[in-house]
């Protein structure tokens, strides 16, 4: 962990040629059961499991905030917006490759995807070796039983399944309209997008260890030529 290190040990590794892993998520309901850090502990959980599998990674500190405005009106959302959240990104990234040649951001909520992307053509265009991880898996769009099953993978008391309710069970294709006009407010009185009934933590656990192992074949694509492994994901 970079938090951990001191500057010269910082240095050492960055020299070495270690990759930068920034975890950026949320802090945005998640219906009336899950924590509003949720998106962050999982990305973060993904940043760090990419640490524990590659000895030439370090996982920074998680950015919690990311533009959630789709989000508004549910109490204890903290949304910086799009263009606030890709001058972060852009000023994060210009001030991490002073040091690190390498920075990977790894991001699990959908409302940071179009500013996540401008920031990276941005720094890429500037000759700085940026990528943004978006995950890809089959699932329910938002508090339902896939990230009710990652968190009770991840911090099982911090899951409040006795308030656990299915939210609006639509696909995403179909209420993506709906969202963009008036936010998940006008779909879901609970803020849930799916179901979160019948999560458990061994199901949370083996989507865990395949978007950690996506995470590290994706990693291991874009910079194959030096990927130390110290454990199995």
């Amino acid at each position: 962990m970079l938090a951990d290190l001191t500057w010269p040990e910082a240095g050492v590794r960055a020299t070495a040629g270690a990759i930068l892993a920034v975890a950026v998520g949320a802090t945005e309901q998640h219906g009336p059961h899950l924590p509003l850090s949720t998106d962050t502990d999982i990305a973060a959980a993904l940043c760090a499991r990419l640490a524990a599998a590659r000895a030439d990674v370090l996982a920074a500190p998680a950015i919690p905030y990311g533009a959630s405005g789709e989000h508004a009106g549910f109490p204890g959302t903290l949304s910086i917006g799009q263009a606030a959240l890709e001058l972060l990104v852009v000023e994060l990234c210009r001030s991490a490759t002073e040091a690190f040649e390498r920075i990977l951001l790894v991001n699990w909520h959908g409302g940071n995807i179009e500013p996540l992307r401008r920031a990276e053509d941005l720094l890429r265009a500037e000759s700085r070796d940026v990528r943004v991880y978006l995950p890809r898996f089959d699932g329910d769009p938002h508090a339902g039983r896939s990230e009710t099953a990652l968190q009770l993978a991840l911090a099982p008391e911090r899951v409040h399944a006795d308030r656990a309710a299915a939210g609006d069970t639509r696909p995403l294709a179909e209420l993506l309209p709906l969202l963009r006009s008036g936010g998940v407010r006008a779909v879901s009185a609970n803020g849930v997008l799916g179901d979160p009934a019948g999560a458990t933590a061994a199901e949370g656990a083996a989507l865990l260890d395949h978007l950690s192992t996506d995470l590290l074949d994706r990693t291991r694509h874009w910079w194959p030529e030096n990927s130390p492994e110290r454990t199995a994901t």
